[in-house]
C-alpha cells in the first residue's frame, strides 16, 4: 500500500509542475501556480525521505514492510 501511495505522490508532483507551468505561461493565477510548485516540492521531499537510504543503506520504505 505504501508503494502505491509513493507512486501516486510522484505522479502528483509531475501533474502539479505541469499545471503550474501551464498557469504561469497562460499569464493568470500566479499565486496558485506558485502554491502548486510549493506543494510539488513538499511532495518530492516526502518521497525522497521515504525512499532514499540512510547511512546504513536501509530506506524507511523497506523498514516499514
Amino acid at each position: 500500500m505504501l508503494d502505491f501511495a509513493l507512486s501516486l505522490m510522484s505522479l502528483s508532483v509531475l501533474a502539479l509542475i505541469g499545471g503550474a507551468i501551464y498557469l504561469l505561461r497562460r499569464g493568470g493565477a500566479k499565486k496558485q501556480a506558485l502554491l502548486m510548485l510549493l506543494l510539488a516540492v513538499i511532495l518530492a521531499v516526502n518521497v525522497g525521505i521515504w525512499t532514499l537510504p540512510d547511512s546504513k543503506g536501509a530506506a524507511p520504505v523497506d523498514l516499514a514492510k
